[in-house]
C-alpha cells in the first residue's frame, strides 16, 4: 500500500524540519513549505492526504490558506498546528479538521492525523491486552 502524502507548512524550518522527520519515521510520506504560496502553488497541482498548516506566516496567513485549500481540494483533511491556542476561536479557523498547539510531544497530533486518514490508531505498548 502506497504511504498517505502530508504536506507540512510552516515558516520556521526548525519545525518543518522536525515534523517531516517525526512524520516520514511514522511512514509517511512528506513535503515540506515554507510559506501559504508555495503549498498554495503545489495545491494547484496535486492533492495531498493531509495538510499540517501553520497560521501565523508573512506573506499569506494559514487562516487564508485553509480557506483556498478547501476551495481547491473539498474534503482536504487539513490540521491547523500553532503555537497560539486563541486561534481554535477564530471563525475562520472553523473549517479546520483539527487543531494542534505546538509541543515537542507530538502523540495528539499524530492521533488526529491517524483519526483524520482513516488508520487505525497505535497500540497502546504502556498498557498491553
Amino acid at each position: 500500500m502506497e504511504p498517505h502524502t502530508i504536506f507540512v507548512v510552516d515558516d520556521e524550518e526548525s519545525i518543518r524540519l522536525f515534523l517531516q522527520e517525526e512524520l516520514a519515521d511514522d511512514g509517511y510520506r512528506v513535503t515540506a513549505f515554507p510559506d501559504g504560496e508555495s503549498v498554495l502553488s503545489a495545491l494547484g497541482s496535486g492533492r495531498p492526504d493531509l495538510v499540517i498548516l501553520d497560521i501565523r506566516m508573512p506573506g499569506i496567513d494559514g487562516i487564508k490558506v485553509l480557506q483556498r485549500a478547501k476551495e481547491l481540494h473539498p474534503g482536504l483533511p487539513v490540521v491547523l498546528c500553532s503555537a497560539y491556542s486563541d486561534y481554535k476561536h477564530d471563525f475562520g479557523a472553523w473549517s479546520a479538521d483539527g487543531y494542534f498547539v505546538k509541543s515537542a510531544q507530538l502523540d495528539g497530533l499524530k492521533e488526529m492525523i491517524r483519526r483524520l486518514l482513516g488508520e487505525d490508531p497505535m497500540p497502546d505498548t504502556d498498557n498491553p491486552t
